[in-house]
């Protein structure tokens, strides 16, 4: 594996366990390499029954900057964006299950799946520096799964969710903070230390009442399968345009087919 497809590192400390993305170069963008060594970190994590807290950083001054873009080159057609979304579903939903609790420490762009790795997490931090958004209709045209949209309504809002989506605006720290999306924002210099200190807390708690109160959350924003949104958008000849004109770094020509 070379330096450009990055990583995800894990440490274990005592009750607390930190997953860091390393790809500063490109704001920690997750190549499919990434994504695997996320999924072998979360079965190492569930695996022991030390771990309390699970905190999730990036490197470099950014949380994630989405799925790496340059990847979907390869798609060919819808069925490749519902295997997409189903893969990315299985680990975000292991994420989302695990017995202990998360903690999104989010500095810079958390956008498209980090948007959704930090949405996922119990709770969330972040930096004034901070920006959340999901601007696919501007960049690739695809769409995200049920599932990504009911978690986002159920955290935002739908009038919030959508404002989102389709304007493509990115939303500050302060705004999230407002929107109940964000537990603090945090200054940079006191950030780590913040995080830290939050971990070991919440490590202290008790483990039943966190893993009920998860696990009655998560069935509140069960919804039905959409695999046929996710196909067309996938399908579409725009999406195609969208990724193309993203690797070319030009603007894409939307013809709504």
């Amino acid at each position: 594996m070379s330096i450009a497809d990055g990583a995800v590192h894990l440490e274990l400390r005592g009750a607390v366990a930190t997953i860091t993305f390393d790809r500063p170069s490109a704001r920690n963008a997750m190549t499919w390499a990434m994504y695997e060594q996320l999924d072998e970190a979360l079965d190492r994590i569930d695996a022991s029954r030390d771990v309390r807290v699970v905190v999730l950083r990036g490197a470099g001054g950014h949380f994630v900057a989405g799925t790496d873009i340059a990847q979907f080159t390869a798609f060919t057609s819808g069925d490749d964006g519902v295997a997409y979304e189903s893969r990315l579903e299985r680990i975000v939903a292991k994420l989302e299950q695990m017995r202990a609790a998360t903690i999104a420490g989010v500095e810079g762009f958390a956008v498209g799946a980090g948007l959704v790795l930090a949405a996922v997490c119990d709770v969330r931090i972040a930096t004034p520096s901070a920006r959340f958004g999901v601007p696919i209709a501007r960049t690739v045209g695809n769409a995200l799964s049920m599932m990504n949209y009911a978690r986002l309504v159920a955290l935002l809002g739908a009038s919030r969710t959508k404002a989102m989506l389709l304007t493509t605006d990115f939303m500050p720290a302060d705004e999230a903070r407002r929107a109940g999306f964000i537990a603090a924002v945090v200054d940079e210099s006191a950030f780590g230390p913040e995080l830290d200190a939050l971990s070991a807390r919440v490590s202290t708690y008790s483990p039943i009442t966190i893993q009920c109160t998860k696990e009655a959350v998560r069935r509140i924003v069960e919804v039905a399968q959409g695999d046929d949104l996710v196909h067309r958008a996938y399908g579409s000849r725009d999406f195609h345009e969208g990724v193309a004109a993203f690797v070319e770094k030009r603007a894409p020509k939307w013809e709504g087919r």
